[in-house]
This record gives C-alpha cells, structure tokens and sequence, in this order.
C-alpha cells in the first residue's frame, strides 16, 4: 500500500503590491521643482526629511508626473479593486521624501486613504521599501519552533528593491517602512501620495450609502 503525496497550498488573501516603471528621468524643470522644495525647508522625521510647506505638490507642480502617475492608478483601481460602480479616485496628499544615507523610515500605514504609493527620484544599489505581513501579531504568537529559513508562509515581512523611475502602489492600511543602506553615500528621494475616492458607496437598500463629491 503505497502513501499518497499529492497535496496543494493555497495561498489566501494576499495583499497586492503593483510596480511600474517610468521610461523616462525627470526633466529639468522637474529637477528644478525638487530642487525649491528642499531649499524652502525640511521637516526632520527620524533619519529622515519631508517638506514643511509642500504637503500637496500635485496641485501645482510634477504635471507630467502626476499623468503617470493617474495612468497606473486607473489600471489598479481596475485590476484589483474592480468597482462594480464608477468612482473618481484621486489623488490628496502628495509629498517629497529626502532620506539621508544611512537614514529609515519607522513601519507604519497610511490612515484616510485606500490607496497610497512612492515614486523613488533617486535610488542606490540595496535601497529597500519593506513591507509587512499583517498577520504578524498572529504568526509572531504561534512560533513554537526554530525556522531553517523564512518562505512566504512563515515570513512576516517582504522587502523590496526599488529604483529610479519606479512607481509602487499598495493598500494603504499595508505597513511598510525602510531599512537603513549602510552602504549608501547619497540621499535617496522619492514622492510619496495618497489616494481617495469620490461618487456613491453602498446602497440605500443595504443601508450603508455614501455619497463622497
């Protein structure tokens, strides 16, 4: 009688984290406008630096950016929550990122927003954005052995590289935060935002409209 190994994993609920990458660097003008927020000041915030003044740069600045940034926006909207009704989502607040080399960012999410996202300026070899597996807490309780090495499964964080030109999008109620590159000699920028949405949520049938303008 011979036992029988056929067996599936399935991998439940898992939380989407969408990459695309632009063709092109920034412009001058696009430098330029860089250039103006950080000399008009910096917020400290830990290791790293966010402007005092420029908390919603899409409204006036980074046009073309914004564009491409709408684009993927729509595509995720559309490929991953797939609305059954047409909303607007957009963009609210919008912010520079100027981490100091050796620099990272504590773990956290962003409340008031379904979607959030960065756009790196400027990367260095083993620059990392990490996020974390909101199960932590739970699998953190029930680590009753040693683990050989850490899979998706037992893991309770996923790091990824980032780079120039690149655009990550993701939950915003998923936590991430930055590891310090002890090999980095430059700053590392990047642009973060968040995003809302405007139209009609729930039903009157179901009692749980809201109608957002």
């Amino acid at each position: 009688m011979s036992d029988n190994t056929d067996f599936r994993i399935a991998g439940l609920f898992p939380s989407p984290v969408y990459n695309a990458r632009r063709d092109s660097d920034l412009d001058s003008t696009e430098e330029s406008e860089i250039g103006k927020i950080v000399k008009e000041g910096m917020h400290t915030l830990k290791i790293s630096n966010s402007p005092k003044n420029h908390i919603y740069i899409f409204n006036g600045k980074f046009k073309k950016l914004k564009k491409f940034w709408e684009q993927h926006i729509k595509i995720y909207v559309k490929e991953i929550i797939n609305p059954k009704e047409e909303l607007d989502f957009y963009i609210t607040q919008s912010w520079l990122n100027v981490t100091n080399p050796g620099g990272s960012h504590h773990v956290h999410s962003h409340p008031n927003s379904i979607i959030s996202g960065v756009f790196y300026v400027s990367t260095e070899e083993d620059d990392k954005i990490m996020f974390s597996d909101p199960n932590q807490k739970i699998k953190e309780m029930l680590r009753i052995v040693e683990y050989k090495e850490h899979n998706i499964w037992t893991s309770t964080g996923c790091v990824f590289p980032v780079n120039n030109n690149e655009l990550i999008l993701f939950p915003s109620w998923l936590e991430h935060g930055y590891y310090p590159n002890k090999k980095a000699t430059t700053d590392r920028i990047s642009i973060s935002f968040n995003v809302f949405v405007r139209g009609i949520l729930g039903t009157k049938r179901t009692f749980d409209e809201i109608i957002l303008k």
